[in-house]
């Protein structure tokens, strides 16, 4: 029996949620609240010492970090084509994986904590200083999304693949956290297209007010 453990708010959640319904898998879901400290029961960190969701089990196989979640369901149903079968388009994936986990991802999450997250938790108003170095970065960033994303459907082309669902993943809380999108009209088309699969909209959850 396969079991994630989410908080389905989190991108990181939505991503790997995302694909299990995409793929018809149908994992066990257990929701750890980080609102109220679920990262930091001994259960929990006994599954992932960095008291961090997503993880996957799977037959006591425990995996952590949500990329590698992800590559690990797509091997479950290798004929969907979301992990390529070739060397070039695993490699690009993973491009893509490194890319969103070292700059995309904490770009985003500076404006997603700042904007939504101290909203939603009590924590205060945003810091100008710490929206301002937020905004500079996910400006860097997208100019590298939108101009790769250019007469492109998907990010390895016409192909949809897990490199689709883990950069889009920080975007399903852009309007809240008030991303500066208004320029990164490729982004805003291609983000689109991966909001309006079932699967997507499916698992998108509502922030606790």
């Amino acid at each position: 029996m396969m079991t994630l453990h989410v908080f389905p708010p989190s991108p990181r959640a939505t991503k790997v949620l995302a694909l299990a319904r995409y793929l018809e898998l149908e994992p066990e879901i257990r929701i750890v609240d980080l609102f109220n400290g679920g990262q930091s029961t001994t259960e929990f960190a006994a599954l992932n010492p960095n008291k961090r969701m997503p993880v996957l089990e799977d037959d006591g196989f425990v995996l952590w970090e949500s990329n590698a979640i992800l590559q690990y369901l797509a091997s479950k149903q290798p004929r969907s084509g979301v992990w390529p079968a070739d060397a070039k388009g695993q490699a690009d994936v993973l491009r893509w994986h490194s890319w969103e986990a070292a700059h995309w991802f904490p770009a985003c999450a500076i404006l997603a904590f700042e904007r939504l997250i101290k909203k939603v938790t009590g924590q205060g108003e945003p810091n100008p200083a710490e929206v301002a170095r937020g905004e500079e970065a996910f400006h860097r960033c997208a100019e590298v999304l939108n101009t790769h994303l250019r007469g492109r459907k998907w990010l390895l082309d016409n192909d949809l693949t897990i490199a689709d669902f883990a950069v889009g993943a920080p975007l399903a809380v852009a309007q809240p956290a008030q991303y500066p999108l208004a320029k990164y009209g490729e982004i805003t088309r291609w983000y689109g297209a991966l909001a309006s699969l079932p699967a997507w909209r499916d698992v998108l959850a509502p922030l606790p007010s």
